[in-house]
Order: C-alpha cells, then structure tokens, then sequence
C-alpha cells in the first residue's frame, strides 16, 4: 500500500480480543491513535509525489536519502502506521497455542525453547523505558533476534524484519491494567496468531541459510 495511506481492517470486532484486551481500548488505539498516524504520514508526504509509489516499509528502510524535512515525520509516523498494522495481524481472538513447523524449530534454536523466548520477549518489551515496542524479528541472515524499540521505531530501519511485535506504550493497556505492564505482556500471549506469525517468518525468508547449508 503506498500513498495516500488508508487505515487498515481489524479483522475483528473490537470486543473480540476481550478479556485480555478490552474493547474500548481497542476502540480508540485503532480508529485514534493508528488514525492520527496514518493521517500524519499521508501530510507529510503530499508535497513529495515522487515518493508516492513507495510502501510505508520501503520508506522505513531507507530513511537517510529522504528530503531532511520529512525524516522525522516518515520515522514516526510511519513508524506508528507499519507497526500497529503488524500489530492487529498477529492478534487473533482464537487459534494456534503455540507455533509449529519451521518457525518452532527456529524458535527452539535461537532461544532454547518456547517458554524461554517468552521470557526474553517480555523481558525486553517491559524492560523498555517509556513508550515502545517488543518484537521478535528475522535479521538480514535468516536468523531470529528479539529486542525492543523506543516510541515508534521500526526494526525495518535496522535491517531487520519484525514478524511479531506487541506495542508497550501506555494506549495500549492503561484503561485495564494501569501501570502493570508485566500483567498485560502476560494476557497478551493468549492472543498471538502464530499461524500468522509462522506465515510471516516464511515470507521473511527465515532459517533460509541454515537450509542452504545443510
């Protein structure tokens, strides 16, 4: 999707996420603030319509030859678009408990196990100071890497393609769990689709050195 930026489908009802995440929340961190960012990207770029044709990610991943009048505007509030949009694809209101395939061996490889990615996963998402993000990510070797982002950095402008992400900015949480972070990174795991999740890793190319060589 490239310029002018529409806001993307939930794919559910706002309530469908509760009781983990209530619909209210949902309600205004969907249709306010993913809206705002959206509505900012597209302002910032109307004056440049040579950059038009490109996606939010591809303007992510290449920020330093943008005008020097828009990179902050692009970091941000592409940042807040492309991120929140991961955001609702890897959210579902039932499916698999845990990921399968070629993502589980990944997962088992690169952390030890399952239950340790969590672990490191919530670890550096409620570790993080302030507003940002967690994610688990494939870097540009085909490997996983898990680490936070302050406000609406994307990993996109590392290298690195995010594949599960949860936002820790205080919107995402605060009307059921006020300032208890760890409780909201907990229920959260109730709802990651990781058949998405999974479908994701493929499409990054993950592991793909590792089958090269054998």
């Amino acid at each position: 999707m490239s310029h002018p930026f529409q806001l993307p489908d939930l794919g559910y009802d706002h309530d469908a996420l509760e009781p983990h995440i209530d619909a209210r929340t949902m309600e205004i961190h969907h249709g306010k603030h993913h809206q705002a960012y959206t509505n900012k990207l597209n302002g910032a770029l109307e004056s440049h319509s040579e950059l038009h044709g490109y996606t939010a990610e591809q303007l992510l991943m290449a920020l330093g030859p943008l005008p020097e009048d828009i990179q902050g505007a692009v970091r941000n509030n592409g940042g807040g678009y492309v991120n929140h949009k991961l955001f609702w694809e890897v959210m579902t209101p039932g499916g698999a408990e845990a990921p399968s395939g070629d993502l589980a061996t990944a997962i088992d490889g690169a952390f030890g196990s399952l239950d340790a990615f969590k672990s490191k996963f919530v670890a550096a998402a409620g570790a993080q100071f302030g507003s940002g993000w967690g994610w688990l990510c494939v870097d540009p070797f085909g490997d996983l890497a898990c680490f936070s982002t302050p406000n609406q950095d994307s990993p996109l402008m590392t290298g690195h393609t995010p594949i599960l992400g949860v936002d820790v900015w205080e919107h995402a949480y605060y009307l059921n769990y006020q300032n208890r972070r760890p409780d909201y990174l907990d229920a959260w795991w109730n709802l990651v689709n990781w058949d998405v999740v999974g479908a994701k890793f493929a499409e990054a190319g993950g592991g793909w050195i590792h089958t090269y060589g054998g």
